[in-house]
């Protein structure tokens, strides 16, 4: 498995247990890893929303529901639609690659785990 996504399990584990100095020291080595182009700033915006989101037990934000719900299928789907996003749309920019390369890591991640809680 590549580095940024075991960083990526360690950070989707620490958002599961709600440790968020742990989730923050993981989220800022993902961010180095992403570095600061415009793939890295997409990558950066995506996984700063989705520790605020928990952070703040949004419920109108998708990551939580996916969470609270725990629906591997509903994340299947979702996983499939963003390799999709990436992989087929060239019209994509930099930016928005690395917003759902963000998305696709969290999402496999949360596939592997075996509780979710």
């Amino acid at each position: 498995m590549p580095a940024r996504e075991m960083r990526m399990e360690m950070f989707l584990r620490a958002l599961l247990k709600r440790d968020f100095m742990r989730a923050k020291a993981h989220l800022e080595k993902l961010q180095k890893m992403a570095g600061r182009d415009e793939w890295g700033k997409g990558y950066s915006k995506a996984i700063n929303g989705f520790m605020s989101a928990i952070k703040e037990n949004d419920p109108d934000a998708l990551i939580v529901q996916l969470l609270r719900e725990g629906d591997r299928r509903r994340a299947e789907e979702l996983l499939n639609h963003f390799q999709k996003i990436i992989l087929e749309h060239d019209f994509r920019d930099d930016y928005e690659k690395g917003y759902y390369t963000a998305w696709v890591e969290f999402l496999k991640a949360f596939l592997t785990q075996k509780t979710l809680t």
